[in-house]
This record gives structure tokens, C-alpha cells and sequence, in this order.
């Protein structure tokens, strides 16, 4: 048995808390995970957010842009990541959930090591990227204790750099669609860390709930067989869920 997480996208930005909740602030939208033991990601628009000084309201890049011309502005990422972690607390009471069913994983793509490092030194320990060489990168540069996930498309040919490089630090790969990928990235991990290594790489069946053309991913009828094939096949893999982003506004999954 395996434990269930599922991502649902919608555009407006908030926090929500419906069941086992992973919640995933992107870039102009929310997501949720829901799982067993719930994770929670966000990126650049709360965490890396500028902001005037003496002021706790965020900007929108579109503001950021308008105001950098005349008002100096800063990032305090320290005190944008205490400003998601209250409102994760406050969904977590107000759902009546345990206080270790929601983990954080800070979306750190595209943003420079400096950062992260604000993050990281304010008790940030997960981050999220979504391209193999920025991850490799940061990996090399980053304290060792931090758990990365990759969550944007993966290659098979991109597979074995990313895993050589990176694992065990590598944590979860969250697009997994493809036996193809997983056989990849299960040889990669027994190539690194050798048949007797116990540890294993996470990895999410990413699915395609919505039916959308634009969204990648398996059908849901797909994902028994699939996990079946990959259980049987991939010694060294951790099936830990589900990924699936939603149609925008859609929580009728949650029904």
C-alpha cells in the first residue's frame, strides 16, 4: 500500500485546508497536496517576494515592477516565510489537524543561492526546482541537509545526471509518468548508491485528473497499472503519491 497525495491547482491565491493538505503557492496560483503526511511547497510569490520598507504587504510582480522605479524595495524572505508558515498554522488549527501533517517545500526556482540561503538559515530545510542543471547546481552550493524535490518535467536522458549528482540529498522526483523514466531513475539510483544501499528515491505518479491537452501526465485509469509495473521493476524507487494539477478553479476532486 502506498500512501495517496494528490495536487490541485487554482488561480486564485489563498490557503485552503480540505482534508490531508499539501498546499503549493506558485508563481500565480495555489496548490494542494493531499496526502497521509501532508507536504507543503511554495514559491516565489510569497517567499521571494519584495516588499517597501516597514511595510508586511506583499507586492505582485506587477507592483514590484511599478514601485521599483520610485520606492526602494527588499527582499526579506525570512519574514515571508514567516508570513506562509501562520497561515499554514492557521489552516492546520482550523481543520483540527496535527501540527507534523503539513511540510514545506520552498519552489526555488529560477532565484539565486543568496535566497535560499535567507531561507535556509530561517529554518527552511525542503526545497523544490524544476530544472535538473539549476538543482544540480544549487545542490553543489546548498548545505547538505536539505531535502530537494524536483518538480518540473524530467528527461530519461536527464535522469542519471540529476541522480548521480544529487542523490541522496534528492528527496523526490514528482513527475514520474513513464516506466520508461522510472526504469531510468531506479538504474541511476542502483549505479550511485550500489544494490545494498536501502535508501531509496521518492518519486510521485504524476496524473492528469483534468483531461486538459496542456497538462501532462497519465490518465487516472493508467495509474494502478503503472504503479503495479513500477513496484515490480524498481527495486530502488519509493512510490510516495500522486502529483495531478487540477482545471483552474475546479476542487471538485475534493468532493
Amino acid at each position: 500500500t502506498h500512501h495517496t497525495h494528490t495536487y490541485i491547482r487554482a488561480r486564485n491565491m489563498g490557503v485552503f485546508a480540505v482534508g490531508k493538505v499539501m498546499l503549493v503557492v506558485g508563481l500565480s496560483s495555489l496548490s494542494f497536496l493531499t496526502r497521509q503526511r501532508g507536504v507543503l511547497a511554495f514559491s516565489s510569490s510569497l517567499l521571494f517576494s519584495r516588499r517597501r520598507p516597514g511595510s508586511s504587504r506583499l507586492y505582485s510582480a506587477t507592483e514590484e515592477m511599478e514601485a521599483s522605479a520610485t520606492t526602494p524595495v527588499v527582499v526579506d524572505v525570512a519574514s515571508n516565510l514567516e508570513f506562509v508558515r501562520e497561515r499554514v498554522q492557521k489552516a492546520i488549527e482550523e481543520n483540527g489537524k496535527g501540527g507534523d501533517s503539513v511540510k514545506l517545500v520552498a519552489v526555488s526556482k529560477t532565484k539565486p543561492v543568496e535566497l535560499l540561503m535567507q531561507a535556509y538559515n530561517a529554518g527552511q530545510r525542503v526545497f523544490g526546482e524544476n530544472y535538473a542543471q539549476e538543482l544540480i547546481q544549487k545542490a553543489e552550493e546548498m548545505p547538505n541537509d536539505i531535502d530537494w524535490h524536483f518538480i518540473g518535467p524530467l528527461q530519461s536522458n536527464k535522469a542519471g545526471p540529476l541522480v548521480k549528482n544529487v542523490f541522496p540529498k534528492l528527496a523526490c522526483v514528482e513527475t514520474v509518468s513513464t516506466m520508461k523514466l522510472a526504469g531510468k531513475l531506479n538504474k541511476a539510483v542502483e549505479d550511485t548508491s550500489g544494490s545494498s544501499n536501502d535508501k531509496k528515491l521518492g518519486i510521485f505518479i504524476q496524473v492528469n485528473t483534468s483531461g486538459e491537452d496542456s497538462k501532462s501526465g497519465i490518465t487516472p485509469d493508467e495509474v494502478i497499472p503503472l504503479v503495479k509495473e513500477i513496484s515490480a521493476a524498481c527495486d530502488h524507487l519509493s512510490i510516495d503519491g500522486l502529483m495531478t494539477i487540477g482545471a483552474p478553479g475546479d476542487l471538485t476532486c475534493f468532493d
